[in-house]
């Protein structure tokens, strides 16, 4: 008797003849003669009974086959055939498009996928190809039959659907002391534990280089300032050696001195002691900062996942107000202004500036002069970004000001957006945890499929229903991955589980990593509130406060139901404000080409970023901040807020201030500036001018326009797809 089901991937499920039932059914009803349960139900029994406890899907179908050959409904089992053999074909010429697409570079969607991803490369080639076929892959083989008409429809997305296979996470924040003081080990490669600045930096990078392999996600140093602040100190007392070597004086004494700040002066007019300190001083900024530009040199050039793209990386910092701690900051925001190569601003890591009254955001703060400096910086460069720990939900009461550790309770997050802080299941941090996996549900197509109601109450009420079944399901896709996830062994994941995410210091080689990764998040997003409220009543959100008052309603029925899957699961749901790069467009093709144009919903290429205020809407920064501030506080996995600023900011640092006054005042948890920055694609060439076309540099007409995309930077608008190249277009400046 049949009592297993080998699936395709591997996966090992209960023997259920309704399945089968059900096939032949499908099959009987595109015949003359309809259906006929009971030759269904006879052909399933007789395979159940079949002398064998284990079957895999294929030998089922053959025995379906023919068991309907035998029968005298033959003409069913030419079509099952005829519907295998369909389905075959058109997989594999949908999969001979996309790869001569590929093949051929052509710009487009598919190749455009991800702004940061060269895929016109060799190994940009392969990752396509490799992902496109695992797609299919996973569509047949891992996603349940539900779950795939969900996704086939337009209802939900699965986010790194491509990376499901291999059992991956989607980021983390690196626990870096752990690397600097112990070393790395990772696969064939090792280091020894960092001794000074230089070789911190490096670890840095390698740190997340190493695990960029490892995930399909971002990596983040959740306290860049704090980790790195040791190696100051300790580059300082190597300085100290040298001068008594150079001068042949013991000054080993002044390794011990209190320094309030590590700031470079002339040496004229100092003498003995003073001199000795001085000068070691000069030569430890000199040291950091050429290790910080080390450090944003190798996050911009050295490539990772075969090749083809830079780390996705980010850097919070800000709040050590250590000596060390804020020479490690005034020096990569010097490293940030001036920029790499020929000038040209970084792309990452992505800097996060961690906002904090009494630490670094009020004039008498310890930090406030750096928190001055970074607004300059993101004046000129768009980095750094700006994460609010005083919003009500980023802030920990474990947090105290003389801890010299209270970076461990402070939350960071990724620079597309991605927050972790809330735990069930271990401490309230955000080190050495990050994101499991993510999956959006496009509210805008529910919404739509409710359009032909006319009673509101009765249209809004049905917009539920059909809100709750789709959420019901990505909790449980979701579910379904984290089982999955969780059959991958330690030694799958050489740096990654070596201690760095938090509790798998515990495990041995041969275990999974089961029992630690409900440290992390599954998150559901959502996309275009400002669509689905103009399909439900009218307006916008940021046009209408009824609209308002119901946006807000549908993310907390929506935070409420992500509650309640916590406790069901026992996992940490989240909710996320999802960044739409690739799926702003793709959700709105498809519901256009089943839905048609519809004014103020699909006719447009893309739909608005989860819940902002459209890009195309003529607002005040303080009016954007004060629709969109309430929806991050129950954005747990993630949110952003963005305003676009007219002209050249390079010489107006308090633009940004009041920016960020904004965010104080409306609890609004992160945070960045737009505005205008022209780039010579030939010779790195940067400036704001208004409509530049030649290069005043090598006199090139190759200019582009250096802009953000989900929390990001892109060298290149010509890597972007279709839905965000016309949100780009569409953008407005707030004043």
């Amino acid at each position: 008797m049949v009592k297993h089901v080998v699936k395709r991937d591997g996966r090992v499920v209960d023997f259920n003849n309704q399945k089968i039932v059900a096939a032949i059914l499908k099959a009987m009803d595109v015949t003359d003669s309809g259906e006929d349960i009971v030759l269904a139900a006879q052909i399933a029994d007789y395979i159940s009974k079949l002398d064998k406890e284990d079957m895999s899907v294929e030998e089922i179908q053959d025995c379906v086959e023919m068991e309907l050959m035998k029968s005298p409904r033959k003409e069913v089992a030419k079509k099952y055939i005829a519907y295998r053999n369909k389905r075959n074909l058109a997989r594999k010429a949908k999969s001979t498009e996309i790869f001569q697409t590929i093949i051929e570079a052509q710009a487009n969607d598919i190749t455009r996928e991800n702004a940061n991803m060269n895929a016109d490369t060799p190994a940009g080639m392969m990752m396509k190809f490799a992902s496109e076929s695992t797609k299919t892959y996973v569509d047949e083989c891992l996603l349940s039959e539900d779950v795939r008409e969900a996704v086939a429809k337009n209802y939900i997305h699965i986010h790194d659907k491509d990376y499901y296979p291999t059992k991956s996470l989607t980021c983390i924040q690196h626990p870096l002391d752990l690397i600097l003081e112990h070393g790395l080990k990772a696969g064939h490669g090792e280091s020894r534990p960092a001794k000074r600045i230089e070789t911190a930096s490096v670890l840095a990078c390698i740190s997340m280089e190493t695990v960029q392999n490892e995930m399909h996600g971002g990596q983040a140093i959740p306290a860049f300032d704090y980790y790195l602040a040791p190696f100051v100190r300790r580059t300082f007392e190597e300085e100290i050696d040298q001068v008594s070597e150079m001068t042949n004086t013991d000054y080993s004494f002044l390794k011990s001195a209190q320094i309030d700040d590590y700031l470079k002066h002339d040496l004229i007019g100092l003498q003995g002691k003073e001199r000795a300190l001085q000068h070691a001083i000069n030569q430890t900024v000199s040291r950091v900062h050429q290790a910080m530009e080390a450090f944003v040199h190798n996050m911009n050039t050295i490539h990772s996942r075969g090749g083809n793209q830079v780390v996705f990386s980010s850097i919070n910092y800000g709040t050590d107000t250590s000596a060390e701690g804020r020479c490690i900051i005034r020096e990569i925001l010097n490293t940030t202004y001036e920029g790499v190569g020929n000038g040209s601003t970084a792309i990452f890591p992505i800097q996060i500036w961690k906002k904090k009254r009494g630490v670094s955001y009020l004039p008498e703060d310890r930090n406030y002069d750096l928190y001055k400096f970074a607004c300059k910086v993101s004046a000129r460069r768009f980095f750094p970004n700006f994460l609010n720990l005083d919003a009500t939900f980023n802030q920990s009461p474990e947090w105290k000001p003389d801890d010299p550790k209270r970076y461990i309770h402070e939350v960071a997050t990724m620079g597309c957006r991605t927050r972790v802080f809330e735990n069930r299941f271990g401490p309230k941090t955000s080190i050495g945890r990050g994101n499991l996996s993510f999956t959006t549900v496009n509210i805008v197509k529910l919404a739509i499929e409710c359009m032909n109601e006319p009673d509101k109450e009765k249209r809004i009420s049905l917009f539920f229903n059909k809100f709750e079944w789709a959420l019901d399901l990505a909790a449980r896709q979701l579910e379904e991955r984290f089982q999955f996830q969780k059959t991958a062994s330690k030694k799958q994941f050489p740096l990654l589980m070596n201690g760095l995410w938090l509790g798998s210091d515990k495990l041995k080689d041969d275990d999974t990593i089961e029992s630690v990764i409900n440290q992390g998040t599954l998150s559901i997003g959502f996309i275009g509130l400002a669509e689905c409220l103009i399909a439900l009543v009218g307006k916008h959100h940021g046009e209408s406060e009824e609209a308002q008052e119901l946006g807000l309603r549908i993310i907390t029925f929506m935070k409420e139901k992500i509650n309640g899957f916590s406790e069901k699961y026992q996992h940490n749901y989240s909710l996320l404000a999802t960044p739409a790069e690739g799926l702003s467009g793709k959700f709105t093709k498809r519901d256009r080409k089943q839905f048609g144009i519809l004014p103020g919903i699909t006719d447009k290429d893309y739909y608005t970023n989860s819940s902002h205020v459209p890009v195309y809407y003529h607002c005040t920064p303080e009016h954007k901040a004060k629709v969109e501030g309430p929806y991050h506080a129950l954005e747990g996995a993630g949110h952003i807020f963005y305003v676009e600023i007219d002209g050249d900011a390079t010489h107006n640092p308090e633009a940004i201030m009041k920016i960020v006054d904004l965010m104080d005042k409306y609890n609004i948890g992160y945070g960045s500036v737009n505005h205008n920055r022209n780039r010579c694609l030939d010779c790195g060439y940067e400036d704001a001018t208004e409509n530049l076309t030649v290069c005043p540099h090598c006199h090139g007409n190759n200019i582009d326009t250096l802009q953000r995309i989900t929390g990001y930077l892109v060298g290149t608008t010509n890597r972007w797809n279709s839905g965000k190249l016309a949100e780009l277009k569409d953008r407005v400046v707030h004043k």
